[in-house]
């Protein structure tokens, strides 16, 4: 297999595509569609029928999207279907506080108008992105999508790698990619074992409408629970992401709307006019989890199969396609060069360029949460004062929106402009 001539002659007479993706939710279909761009024939395994990713109904999920994932999405094909259901995020505001009390007088204010690049990113509806997605693998002619289906087994050796799904079919490639989340089976069938811990929080996810124009702007709230994330989108609407311990979530989950309206309204504030429920909520228990390897025989993880992290700075997907503009990068250039895109020399590049960015991330998000969640007062006037500090710094303040658009570090071809 050190000879190329030799692997192109065996992938084109025994491999069904070059890419097996694991996972066909978001990050399953970027990468496809990436990899087809860099001329790969691939595959999407998914335990769900595409269908159900097209359903329009609004249910109240939203994604922050950084400038360098808006980038991604351009660069994929996927960002004019959606552009015009975007909603451009200007401003972020981090307060401190406690519900009913007001924030601290401490903040920290990001302004999209300290860079040159435009916006921090986009706020993207769950109904808009997923069908777009959809709409695009079934249009492109070097995408297979399997669904429903799920993998039963994997195995690996030095010619190439292969899945066997519950229907009984067998489907060989190079490379086998997991894009499926936190309890990756991709990961586990691979032997990759898994470091982290249990915040003992839950996120509850949903939406409200307001009566005054959210502005662009994002808030943070820390309070000593959890942060709660108001994040903009189209109308007078907004995205919430509110961080609680587990008991109390449950107990929020189980009220009616009223009840958990009534529940919400202290710590959201009126700063935005009296607040109404839109679409359903949803609850996702918060716990980080890195995989100790990002690659193993034939086998990478991208996304929450590789790590997931607290969502206190809304870094979940952007990290998850930052890894994907990456691997496509590495894929594509062994593939030009007549490499194996399997091998672990072209695998240990991936991890390289990921891993140390990835645990660093984690880290912040990590130190971050137990930073604000808490109520312990030293702890307070140590971060409201380097808040405050930070704030008044215009060099550290451009440094934090830059790092929020996704600006920093080293940057794969997709996320430049």
């Amino acid at each position: 297999m050190d000879n190329p001539v030799q692997a192109a002659i065996f992938r084109a007479m025994t491999f069904d595509h070059d890419i097996l993706i694991v996972g066909g939710a978001l990050n399953g279909p970027a990468l496809a569609l990436a990899a087809s761009r860099a001329g790969f024939s691939v595959g999407v395994i998914d335990t769900v029928p595409l269908e159900t990713y097209k359903d329009p109904a609004f249910d109240g999920r939203a994604y922050a999207l950084a400038l360098a994932s808006q980038r991604l999405l351009k660069g994929i094909g996927i960002w004019n279907s959606i552009a015009e259901h975007a909603c451009p995020m200007l401003e972020i505001k981090v307060t401190d506080g406690v519900a009913g009390q007001g924030p601290a007088p401490w903040m920290m204010h990001f302004d999209h108008a300290e860079i040159e690049e435009g916006p921090m990113g986009f706020m993207v509806e769950d109904r808009h992105l997923r069908p777009a997605f959809v709409n695009a693998l079934e249009n492109d002619p070097n995408i297979t999508v399997y669904a429903p289906e799920t993998v039963v087994a994997q195995t690996a050796d030095q010619q190439g790698a292969s899945v066997t799904l519950a229907s009984g079919k067998t489907l060989a490639a190079s490379l086998i990619v997991g894009c499926d989340g936190r309890k990756s089976g991709t990961a586990t069938r691979a032997g990759i074992k898994r470091t982290g811990w249990s915040y003992g929080q839950t996120a509850i996810v949903c939406a409200v409408a307001h009566e005054k124009p959210n502005g662009g702007i994002a808030h943070q709230f820390f309070m000593p629970h959890g942060p709660l994330a108001i994040l903009p989108l189209n109308g007078n609407r907004s995205s919430i992401v509110w961080s609680e311990t587990e008991a109390r979530a449950k107990e929020c989950m189980a009220m009616d709307d009223d009840a958990f309206l009534e529940v919400l309204k202290p710590a959201f504030g009126s700063f935005l006019g009296d607040i109404k429920l839109e679409g359903k909520r949803f609850s996702y228990p918060l716990n980080l989890t890195l995989a100790n390897s990002f690659i193993a025989d034939r086998v990478a993880l991208v996304g929450d199969a590789a790590h997931g992290m607290h969502p206190i700075a809304g870094q979940g997907l952007n990290a998850g396609l930052r890894d994907i503009a990456a691997l496509a990068d590495v894929l594509k250039k062994a593939h030009q060069t007549g490499q194996d895109i399997g091998s672990p020399q072209v695998l240990a590049r991936y991890q390289q360029w990921r891993r140390f960015d990835t645990a660093t991330l984690a880290l912040a998000t990590d130190t971050f949460n137990k930073l604000f969640s808490n109520d312990n007062p030293l702890l307070r006037s140590v971060r409201d004062l380097g808040m405050g500090m930070v704030n008044a710094v215009p060099s550290l303040r451009r440094n934090f929106v830059r790092e929020a658009a996704g600006l920093t570090g080293d940057l794969p071809s997709l996320m430049r402009d």
